[in-house]
Order: C-alpha cells, then sequence, then structure tokens
C-alpha cells in the first residue's frame, strides 16, 4: 500500500504548471494526450473548482469543473496519474470537487466517462440515458445566431 502522507489536493490555478498536466494527460487520460498547453490554459482559466494531487512537486491527479452553481454542474478531466491509482485519490479528488461551494448546492452534476462508469457509479452516480445528446464543433446549424465580436451585447441572426 502507498504512504500518502506526503499527498496533497490544491485547488490553487495559479500552481498548475501547464507542463505537468499535459504529461499527466498523456500518461492517464487517453481523451487529452494531445491537448496543448494554449487550450488547457483556456480550459483552466474557465472553470472552477480546479483540483490538483500533488506528491512533493509531483503533479498525480487533476479534476475540474463548470457549473451555474445551483442547477447544473459537470466535472471534467477527473484523472490520477497511473502509478497511484488505486489508492482513492481519484475517490477524494471528485468528492472534493462536489465539495466545493461552486457545486455542493447544485441541483444535477453531469460527467462524461468513456469506460469508468464502475467507478463513479461506488460514488453515487447513475447512469442517464436522457441526455445525451452533442453538438460538435465545426457542424452547420442552420439559423444559428452569433455574437458580433465588436459588439458584445449583440445578436446577428
Amino acid at each position: 500500500m502507498m504512504d500518502c502522507s506526503e499527498i496533497y489536493f490544491c485547488s490553487d490555478k495559479s500552481k498548475i504548471q501547464l507542463d505537468s498536466l499535459q504529461e499527466l494527460f498523456r500518461l492517464g487520460a487517453f481523451w487529452a494526450r494531445e491537448r496543448s498547453q494554449e487550450d488547457l490554459k483556456i480550459a483552466i482559466d474557465n472553470s472552477d473548482p480546479v483540483v490538483c494531487v500533488w506528491e512533493e512537486n509531483k503533479l498525480i491527479g487533476f479534476a475540474r469543473a463548470t457549473s451555474d452553481c445551483i442547477y447544473r454542474g459537470t466535472i471534467w478531466d477527473v484523472v490520477v496519474h497511473p502509478e497511484y491509482q488505486g489508492a482513492g485519490i481519484g475517490r477524494k479528488l471528485v468528492q472534493t470537487v462536489l465539495a466545493h461551494p461552486k457545486l455542493n448546492r447544485v441541483e444535477r452534476v453531469y460527467l462524461m466517462t468513456t469506460h469508468k462508469q464502475s467507478f463513479y457509479k461506488r460514488i453515487g452516480f447513475q447512469e442517464n440515458e436522457t441526455t445525451t445528446m452533442i453538438l460538435y464543433k465545426g457542424a452547420f446549424v442552420p439559423n444559428f445566431p452569433t455574437l458580433d465580436p465588436e459588439e458584445s451585447n449583440t445578436v446577428i441572426v
């Protein structure tokens, strides 16, 4: 069993080193292996909470969420370094995100997972087949209004 006495959780976004996060994704997140540092920064800047797990100076876990703080929230990018999986770090990551003030009152918290349904079921998540729609970037949507970049409050129809 791993000695977890030196492991700590941190929600300070400024402590995230993007190269360390890229490496963690490369090792433990098949869905995020090709993400650029620039895109990661944008995702982190627009997520709250963001929780990292460190062992000394080594990033070993990460999770982030987005939410309207009352009705809906979504957990994204839960990843634990392969050498640390099975020690309860993933469960603690998700629990820490759910306990955050931006999510702890939310009516429904969603997450997407490809292969880890049983892990999330043990935490209390349920499968949901009623919200399975997705719109991919670049998909044509007729009559879809857009914002005028010059006028942040102007919708072009």
